[in-house]
């Protein structure tokens, strides 16, 4: 057979040629497409899932709260914002030098209250963590479990298991004050040893806080209970590690090397 009659054959019927096939059905071929959301619906569900999320975020890693009061001047003032880092004792306990939040052991804020707090709107959002919350305490940790503090060497400077802290860097330098302790006209008293589960605190604001030795018994007071001055550490709801506002003093918060030379008592 010649090469002619080989290309003369004519093609099988039964058969098409490769061109000629329909192609092969793409996947999802046959689906009905996916219909998208309204706006107004699309909306809403954005809006859930973003106040979740802010609700995980303040209930188990980070809240946002005012400062109530000029207790911890210079660092903090009042209505500055700041942030809390919940988790930051989450297996362990507060650490001395430590700036935290907690709740009002009972009749410590002496009714100190965010004006903004009064708006219907304001106090639902802060519930759900969109909004700095109230009836909180910001203080420094001065002393832990079993720790005994004492005010004041000849310096004027607070020792904490006999040895003194250099406070400078953060204590607020009032003349009215004769120390770094002062209760009202006394700078000679002792405290602790702390007992467990507890911690003393002060502001840094030493002559304007009401602190622990604020809620400290004095002498031949008989309508005091002794203890009242220590905080349980239960009530703390974490670390302060952020001022966020106002935007010209945004800063990260660190613990002070002051209390880097005070040992555990033992």
């Amino acid at each position: 057979m010649t090469s002619e009659d080989r290309d003369s054959q004519p093609l099988d019927v039964g058969k098409e040629s490769r061109s000629s096939a329909s192609p092969a059905p793409s996947p999802g071929a046959g689906r009905k497409p996916r219909k998208q959301l309204p706006l107004w619906q699309e909306t809403i569900l954005l809006g859930a899932v973003a106040l979740i999320l802010a609700i995980i975020v303040k209930t188990f890693f980070v809240q946002a709260f005012y400062i109530p009061s000029e207790s911890m001047e210079p660092g903090l003032i009042r209505n500055d914002r700041i942030l809390v880092q919940k988790m930051s004792y989450w297996g362990g306990e507060p650490q001395r030098g430590d700036v935290v939040v907690f709740k009002d052991p009972g009749g410590w804020l002496g009714g100190v209250e965010d004006p903004a707090q009064s708006s219907l709107l304001v106090r639902a959002a802060t519930k759900i963590g969109l909004y700095p919350a109230g009836g909180h305490l910001v203080k420094r940790v001065i002393g832990v479990e079993g720790d005994v503090i004492t005010c004041c060497d000849d310096d004027g400077n607070i020792s904490v298991n006999g040895v003194p802290l250099e406070e400078s860097d953060y204590v607020n330098d009032d003349p009215a004050t004769a120390c770094n302790g002062p209760r009202p006209g006394n700078c000679d008293w002792k405290a602790g040893p702390v007992p467990e589960g507890k911690l003393f605190v002060m502001g840094d604001n030493r002559g304007r806080s009401a602190d622990s030795s604020e809620h400290m018994c004095r002498e031949n007071e008989t309508d005091c209970a002794p203890g009242y001055e220590f905080v349980d550490s239960d009530l703390v709801v974490g670390r302060v590690f952020a001022l966020i506002w106002p935007f010209d003093r945004i800063r990260l918060d660190h613990r002070p090397d002051s209390f880097d030379a005070v040992k555990d008592a033992e």
